[in-house]
């Protein structure tokens, strides 16, 4: 779901522009202190990585226009850095290549980018430059047109070393954003992930974490009820509001059931509240019924607390 940016947003983004372009120089009239200004910079890297290429090709990849691309390569030719040759597969049709020339121009290009962005890079400390590389994998994926759907690049895993303290922390800053709870929640799911964390039974509890693209947007985990030992019990369903809408609750409710199945539970329960409505919706999809519900304060709240339990026959 898209929807439109927020002034602060937009302003946002134009800033960072302002302030990366200032950052690697490419404001300068020649970039790295070459004989090129940013875009011939771009065009002969191009070349160097597809040759032999068409111009059209390039025109596509930088999105430039074709008047002003030729007029570039017509620059390049003139200095001696590309040459025009027939294509092998189409006689109507020219490719580009670099010359030797145009070759030991790129090499210079190139060796002083990587060393003015490897000096950048030093410059960090460790924290810095992981948290760096990380955000522009991170912007160049969220900008990036996803190559497949959300179902398919969607996955549900067992959790991990961090997962745990993820979860917490997701649950309590959540809650607290979207439901105004207060830290006697953020308290009580601690208390239940840390239970699971120091004494589950793998055989018998298990926990799932959801990521999309690498990105962890849900959890939940299965452990058996403390009164029936035939029941299973489903605790801290998590979905990201990043990630509703994409199926995520029900594939992890649907993978808690399947594991109680497989473990040889007979029932699984769970317990929730009223008002989280879209959690309701999914546990009914998945075949849950309501069996009891009482009201309670907690978490700074007057709340209804409720339990739902199916049959895993």
């Amino acid at each position: 779901m898209t929807g439109v940016a927020e002034t602060a947003d937009v302003d946002a983004v134009r800033a960072f522009n302002r302030f990366y372009t200032r950052r690697i120089g490419v404001l300068q009239e020649d970039l790295l202190d070459s004989a090129f200004p940013l875009t011939q910079a771009r065009v002969l890297f191009e070349l160097a990585q597809r040759e032999p290429v068409a111009a059209r090709e390039i025109g596509e990849a930088l999105g430039l226009d074709p008047g002003y691309l030729s007029r570039i390569l017509q620059g390049f030719a003139n200095d001696g850095l590309v040459e025009k040759a027939r294509s092998e597969q189409d006689a109507r049709s020219f490719v580009l290549t670099l010359s030797a020339k145009g070759r030991e121009a790129f090499a210079v290009l190139d060796r002083s980018s990587h060393e003015s962005t490897a000096a950048m890079l030093s410059a960090l400390s460790a924290l810095d430059r992981d948290r760096l590389l990380r955000a522009i994998r991170d912007a160049e994926q969220a900008l990036s047109a996803p190559s497949l759907p959300a179902a398919q690049r969607l996955l549900v895993r067992e959790h991990r070393i961090g997962d745990i303290g993820w979860a917490i922390e997701r649950h309590g800053r959540l809650y607290a954003d979207e439901y105004g709870w207060n830290g006697e929640f953020e308290a009580l799911v601690a208390t239940l992930f840390a239970r699971f964390a120091t004494r589950h039974d793998p055989q018998h509890e298990r926990c799932w974490v959801a990521e999309l693209d690498g990105e962890r947007i849900g959890c939940v985990f299965v452990v058996r009820n403390e009164d029936d030992a035939a029941t299973a019990q489903l605790r801290c369903l998590l979905v990201d509001p990043r990630a509703r809408g994409l199926g995520v609750g029900r594939r992890l409710v649907e993978t808690c059931i399947a594991f109680a199945r497989d473990a040889g539970y007979r029932r699984m329960l769970l317990w929730t509240n009223d008002v989280l409505s879209s959690a309701r919706k999914i546990y009914e999809g998945c075949g849950f019924s309501l069996i009891e519900q009482a009201p309670h304060h907690s978490f700074g709240h007057d709340l209804v607390g409720q339990v739902w339990t199916r049959a895993l026959d």
